[in-house]
């Protein structure tokens, strides 16, 4: 039986370790360097930056669906999937739905003008997965980022 819930402070060493498997998914597992104390301290401190559903099954976290609000000044407040991934071992058995689902259903209880995201250009299943929901995908859009540490 699979349950999707809220996130916890307790779940962010599953979480992390959820996000190191994404990243080596990604080609690029180097690029994990927050700690477990940021990490635990951006969702469930004082003024958190992210929320989470989690995927658990047999009181293990096997899947995860980090977001955030970004705000666009054409649409407004949006939730912005920051990750999604349900571990190897549990994939294709409709978990990702599970969380996808549930993070439509909060982006309009929050009254959230929609929700966006990125995916990899090679990574075929999540875009499989994503045009089953009729996405829209920008490619005239270039990903911009600079590291300031």
């Amino acid at each position: 039986m699979i349950t999707i819930r809220r996130a916890v402070k307790e779940d962010c060493p599953s979480l992390l370790e959820l996000v190191r498997e994404l990243a080596t998914y990604e080609k690029m597992p180097e690029e994990v360097t927050v700690s477990l104390a940021h990490f635990e301290e951006s969702g469930f401190g004082e003024k958190p930056v992210y929320w989470a559903f989690v995927a658990e099954a047999s009181d293990t976290v096997i899947g995860f669906a980090l977001y955030y609000i970004r705000f666009s000044t054409w649409k407004g407040q949006r939730l912005y999937l920051e990750d999604l991934l349900v571990t190897e071992a549990w994939r294709g058995k409709g978990i990702g739905k599970l969380l996808f689902d549930r993070l439509i259903v909060e982006a309009k209880e929050k009254k959230f003008s929609g929700m966006v995201w990125q995916v990899l250009d090679w990574n075929t299943p999540a875009i499989q997965f994503y045009e089953k929901y009729k996405a829209s995908f920008e490619p005239q859009w270039v990903n911009c980022s600079i590291t300031t540490v």
